[in-house]
């Protein structure tokens, strides 16, 4: 996939591009939705398959004091639209100057001048330019005075709910993974470099962990115990993750520590990424290491039984 940073990057129009545009945070089913109508109308005709994003999050420049938090980083998202068979990803920086676009120019000079639209695919619920002035309605008299097709795709809904990145993230704060895999069509996933945390893990307690520290920017499960499967590198592991502020030991900082079963390796400096499968209890404060260690067992018993029946019940779909 070839990915823009900059509309000078693009030196001549696409060939006869379907375009998809949205900010694709999480990469959910419902933008899953949007992709799969842009290769299925370019891949008829040999086109180009093409997605235009924004970096950073709107949001962050419209509301810098309280911007949403992050289910997927940059790279996450990129791998993901990647994966859903898009050609061509531009991304554009979002600025105070570029919130000022009017929709007429948006789409007048950048998707039909610039990117050469021919099909233009969105959400029901799309807007663009200048304070979402350019709505359905707009885009498809544009598509008409310009010669390109709109093609509105509807919500994806699961049990009834609508699957947007806002209500993903409702589900997140509230630890509800299994509602969150079905509305991302995956498991939902942090990332991070394995950090020297405090060594307590293994020498004080008896369970080694892998600790991570949590962007304040991107989004975090509810505090409390997890069963999870870690990548690393290209083995997949399964394991028991702690997201919290550790108060047995007082630290009082966000962050996850990892255990990851039957792993003896030393991977400080390495990237690791955690696949929750299902939030397991809250976090709370032990009388000391020893208690904490024998609730750690039964959350290792826990989480191995987790990840037994969810491991056979992928198998037997």
């Amino acid at each position: 996939m070839n990915i823009y940073s900059d509309l000078n990057e693009i030196e001549k129009p696409f060939y006869r591009p379907a375009l998809t545009i949205g900010n694709f945070d999480g990469v959910h089913l419902g933008h899953q939705a949007l992709f799969k109508k842009v290769v299925e109308i370019a891949e008829k005709r040999g086109g180009d398959k093409v997605a235009l994003t924004f970096h950073p999050h709107p949001m962050k420049i419209l509301r810098p004091d309280n911007p949403p938090k992050l289910i997927s980083t940059l790279d996450q998202k990129i791998e993901l639209i990647m994966a859903a068979g898009i050609d061509h990803l531009v991304c554009l920086p979002f600025t105070k100057e570029f919130a000022k676009t009017t929709a007429d120019k948006f789409v007048t000079e950048i998707l039909f001048k610039r990117i050469g639209v021919e099909d233009l695919v969105v959400g029901y619920d799309y807007a663009c330019g200048r304070g979402r002035e350019g709505d359905i309605e707009f885009l498809k008299k544009k598509g008409e005075e310009l010669g390109f097709k709109v093609h509105i795709i509807p919500p994806v809904t699961i049990n009834g709910m609508i699957v947007s990145s806002t209500a993903i993230r409702k589900l997140v704060k509230k630890g509800n993974m299994r509602q969150v895999r079905k509305m991302l069509g995956r498991h939902y996933q942090i990332r991070g470099v394995v950090q020297k945390g405090k060594r307590r893990g293994g020498p004080v307690v008896g369970f080694p962990t892998a600790n991570l520290s949590i962007n304040p920017e991107d989004l975090c499960p509810k505090p409390g115990v997890y069963a999870v499967q870690v990548v690393h590198g290209d083995r997949l592991y399964d394991g028991v993750v702690n997201i919290g502020y550790n108060p047995t030991f007082g630290d009082g900082r966000l962050g996850a520590e990892v255990h990851i079963f039957d792993f003896n390796k030393d991977i400080y400096g390495h990237e690791i990424k955690v696949n929750f499968i299902a939030r397991i209890r809250d976090e709370k404060k032990f009388s000391g290491p020893k208690e904490l260690a024998e609730q750690i067992r039964k959350d290792i018993e826990e989480a191995k039984e987790i990840i037994y029946k969810y491991s056979k019940k992928r198998k037997g779909d």
